[in-house]
């Protein structure tokens, strides 16, 4: 396959070039785009030396098969097709086209018949918190139909990229010098010592974006009636998106039936054992491919509710471990 990355230098596109060679995809040819600040860049890949060439209008993508772009919505609207003219399809890893009809929106372990149904040749990948929450919700859901969701996000500053992890770190290393006032420019505040409730822009509604995001992508991700009230919020953490979920199901699901449901559900992991203090934290999953679970009980105030607690490393699964899969799943047709 002749593969192509649209943001290589990010740090999704870095994760998708180590992701590529750890699931051996089979590459026979791969260009990396950027932006004219990024041209030039070298990497390593594999026995391979690759540049970094600038995107362009044209037919860079002419003999391209599947090109992974993860380089911001306007560009991906900008290029899209540039990319797809000559028959590549891509793979976007941003909000761009979501909730397009025309447009897949796929979890592979959920709904990979989605993916062979791109008249655009546009597929897109899933807000990575809406993954992390999606693949055990889906395991329940198969018990139970679910209605509706609760959500606490406690997002990595990774979700903003890889300048925005840097930030964070710089933000430490200038309080532990003694510093007055510390650089902030991708967040709304200091995230050092901090928790911000506001990811992405407000809406009418009041909730972000980000939130909204949640609630649309998993309807229709699912290809149900289910309603989701997200709050997310930005933690002081390198990677590794967290999440508190509530859930009412139709019928009453009991913590073992959700826990032997989610430990089977391919993609997920538990992490559940309370008196041996054992649950999921961002500290010791990053890197890792699954989502993790734990804290499964429950719910104190309805007779149908479940909760839980799960935590991944969004840019594996959130974003470009997802993406391959997507590919694989176009590869196995």
């Amino acid at each position: 396959m002749k593969i192509a990355i649209v943001g290589a230098s990010g740090a999704v596109g870095q994760e998708l070039l180590l992701t590529l060679a750890q699931r051996r995809f089979p590459v026979t040819e791969l260009r990396l785009f950027g932006s004219a600040r990024s041209a030039g860049r070298t990497y390593q890949w594999m026995d391979r030396s690759l540049v970094v060439e600038q995107l362009q209008h044209g037919d860079q993508f002419r003999d391209i098969d599947i090109a992974f772009v993860s380089a911001g919505g306007d560009v991906s609207r900008e290029y899209a097709d540039d990319i797809t003219r000559y028959g590549a399809v891509m793979i976007d890893n941003s909000s761009a086209f979501r909730m397009d009809k025309d447009v897949p929106l796929v979890i592979p372990e959920i709904n990979p018949e989605d993916a062979q149904s791109a008249p655009r040749r546009i597929i897109a990948n899933p807000n990575c918190s809406t993954i992390v929450m999606a693949l055990p919700l889906w395991a329940i859901h198969r018990i139970s139909p679910i209605r509706r969701i609760h959500v606490s996000t406690y997002q990595a500053a990774s979700g903003a990229g890889a300048q925005a992890m840097q930030e964070l770190q710089d933000q430490y290393a200038a309080i532990a010098r003694g510093e007055s006032e510390v650089k902030v420019e991708k967040f709304a505040y200091q995230l050092a010592y901090n928790l911000i409730p506001h990811i992405d822009v407000f809406t009418d509604n009041d909730y972000t974006r980000e939130e909204m995001k949640m609630h649309n992508e998993t309807r229709k991700i699912f290809h149900a009636d289910l309603s989701v009230s997200a709050t997310c919020v930005r933690v002081p953490s390198l990677r590794c998106h967290s999440e508190s979920v509530w859930v009412e199901t139709e019928q009453p699901v009991t913590p073992e039936q959700a826990r032997e449901a989610i430990r089977r559900m391919q993609g997920c992991s538990i992490l559940d054992n309370p008196a041996a203090k054992e649950y999921p934290m961002p500290l010791f999953l990053s890197g890792k491919d699954d989502v993790y679970v734990g804290r499964i009980r429950q719910d104190l105030t309805h007779p149908c509710g479940i909760t839980f607690f799960c935590v991944s490393d969004q840019i594996r699964k959130g974003a470009a471990l997802n993406a391959v899969q997507i590919a694989e799943t176009l590869l196995k047709k």
